[in-house]
Formats: C-alpha cells, structure tokens, sequence
C-alpha cells in the first residue's frame, strides 16, 4: 500500500508526465485547427474551475484547471469541451466570424484537426526515443538461445541451445528483446518461429506457458513464457541521429502493437480485464519510474504517450476516434448523422468511458492494497 506519507513522490512525477503528454495531445489539435483558420476560445490543461490563465494575442484564453486529468482544446461555435454540438447561430455572426467556425470547415479539414492529437503524441513518443537512443543509446542483446529449461514450452517446441531466432509470426528478430516483447503478450498462443541452427533454418511451433508475473510496479501480470535463457553479452549502442529516429519508429510501432494485443485479448477474455490500471495505477507507475532515473521514466512516458494516442482513436463517441468515426459516415452519406443519433451516441460513449474508469481505478485500488485496507479496518 502507499502510505500518505510518500504520496508526494508519485502526485508530483504523475502530474508532471500527465500534464506533458495532455499538452501535447491538445497542442496537437491547436496547432492544426489554426493552420485550418479556425477560430480557438481556450486552451485548457485540466477541467473544472480555472485556477490561473492569460489570453493570447488571438482571443485563446490559456488555462490551468482545478481537476488536472485531461484538457481540452474548445473551438469557437462549441457548446462544450467535447466539440460535439455547436451552438452559434450562424445568421448572427459576420461571414469572418463564419470563417473561424470549426462546424463550418470542410470534411478533411475537421478530420485533419482532430486526428492532429493522437498523432501529436505518436510523434512525440518517436522526437524522445530518438533523442534517448542517440544520446544515451539503447542495450541490445543477439536473439541466440544458451539454455532451454527442460519440459518448457520451449522444450517441447524443439528449440536447442545455440538455436539463433530468425522470426516469429513473420516478424524479423533482431535482438533477444524482441523475443521477450512478442512472447510476453502470448500466453497459451501457438507460434510458428523460425530458427537458424548453424547455416539450417528450422521453423518450429511453440505455445507459451501462462505464467503470473508481479512487475516492479506490484502489478500482476499473465504473461508467455517459452523458457529459453540468453548469457551472451549485451551491449549499449548509441546510434547515430538518422538510425536513432528509424529506431524510435520502430519501438513506437512495437509499443502500439502491444497495446492492441492486450486490448484485443481483453475483449477475447483471452488476459484478465483486471489487469486495466486508472488514475491510482498510473501514479504509481509514474514515481516508481522516476525514482528508477531518466531512462525508465522517457520510456514510461513514451508507453503512455502511445496509450494516450490509442485509447483516443478508439470509434467510442466522445473521444477523436468518435468523432473520425462519423466523419467517415458523414463522407459516405454526404451529410453528417441526425441530432438525435449524436446526442444518443455522446451519452452512450460518455457512460463506457466512465464505467471503464471506475473499473479501472478499482483495479488500482485492489492491486495496491487499499480495497484489503479497508476491508481490514471495518471487519
């Protein structure tokens, strides 16, 4: 459990890394919309009431918040935070009023705005990577096997010490991580690998053991195991600025795919739905990475970043993907779904999204201890 006494170490680096990654997802909007030529009223980092702000040159009102999980770019027109309706009457405003109207802007310029902040948080993960890897560098270890655990999965799939990964599902191997990345997210799922032994490629079919596994955030895991050891060196490699950004491409692209697994296996009933982690869990990942030193906590943040930017995809009204989805039904029927479909859509999408926050955040509070707390204090 975490004792009031430390709960400044974990508000502080989650406060800090939230109001980064909510900046820029925001920025990401912001920064389209005016190149779109519409017309801001605010820029919010938080919700609720405002504790301090200033105004631009432009009419944006900048502005910290009460309540700082979230933020918010509101355009002029909107009747809320959310974008979703408009409430300007469109016959009292001057036609360069009607310019800088959101509403008013043609299809691939609203899609463009609100795909603007989930891509802004992919780049960003990619810009940090990049600068960690060339700066700092990266550890890599060859993809050979030096030990097979005997009756492991790996065992039994035929896989022998010396055994060089080539592949696995048709993904190219380069590094003894990538091994560990792709089995950790396939607990009880066959797959075919390919190995090379000595000059002979071998394809093998493995099924990974299920394993419970409690991070070093406390937080308990299903995860593959094959049950192979690699006690080669490994090594940290700088690269060099253009090899560093084809890198960072290349672990964003991994950390997405990732997420899409466990999401996917989640809604399978294939991984635990307890394993979704809120506001609590987050926290505590955010000062334990912290507390870990520069490169656990750029990591950490490039994960939530490209959970940031995922979760916001996802075709839930009320969230960007919502909104892209009936972009795309609006380009299809050439005119945009019935007031009716969208306030019902908004309040069916509003309802998942918070039920799935209070069930995350209940998960956080039985994972840290606080549930069996109280438990312990009323009985």
């Amino acid at each position: 459990m975490i004792y009031i006494s430390h709960a400044l170490g974990y508000v502080l680096p989650f406060l800090i890394v939230l109001t980064v990654l909510i900046f820029v997802h925001e920025f990401g909007h912001f920064w389209v919309a005016r190149r779109c030529g519409v017309k801001i009223d605010a820029f919010s980092i938080g919700f609720g009431a405002e504790l301090f702000g200033w105004n631009d040159k432009h009419g944006t009102r900048w502005k910290l918040s009460m309540l700082p999980l979230g933020g918010y770019v509101k355009m002029f027109g909107d009747a809320d935070e959310s974008s979703w309706t408009a409430t300007v009457d469109t016959t009292r405003i001057t036609p360069e009023e009607r310019t800088g109207l959101f509403a008013s802007k043609p299809l691939w310029a609203r899609a463009a705005v609100v795909s603007a902040g989930p891509m802004a948080n992919f780049i960003f993960t990619i810009v940090m990577l990049s600068v960690l890897f060339a700066v700092i560098g990266q550890r890599v270890s060859k993809p050979d096997v030096s030990e097979v655990v005997a009756g492991s999965a790996a065992d039994q799939a035929g896989i022998k010490p010396g055994d060089v990964f080539v592949s696995i599902d048709g993904r190219s191997i380069k590094r003894f991580e990538d091994i560990q990345e792709i089995v950790t997210l396939r607990p009880g799922q066959a797959m075919s690998i390919v190995v090379n032994r000595g000059d002979t490629p071998f394809t093998l079919t493995a099924t990974p053991e299920s394993v419970s596994e409690t991070d070093r955030f406390g937080n308990v895991d299903h995860i593959g195991r094959l049950g192979i050891k690699h006690a080669g060196s490994s090594e940290v490699v700088r690269d060099n600025p253009v090899k560093a950004v084809g890198e960072a491409w290349r672990e964003t692209w991994l950390i997405a795919h990732e997420e899409l697994v466990s999401v996917w296996q989640i809604i399978k009933g294939t991984r635990p739905a307890d394993q979704m982690s809120g506001v609590f869990g987050i926290a505590k990942m955010s000062g334990d990475s912290a507390r870990s030193g520069t490169v656990d906590l750029i990591y950490f943040m490039a994960l939530l970043s490209v959970n940031l930017g995922l979760i916001n995809l996802f075709p839930i009204p009320v969230l960007d993907g919502g909104h892209l989805l009936f972009y795309a039904i609006e380009a299809v029927r050439g005119k945009p779904p019935g007031e009716a479909v969208m306030k019902y859509s908004f309040r069916f999408g509003l309802a998942l999204v918070l039920t799935l926050a209070v069930f995350a955040n209940w998960n956080d509070l039985v994972h840290l201890g606080f549930v069996d707390f109280v438990r312990g204090h009323i009985s």
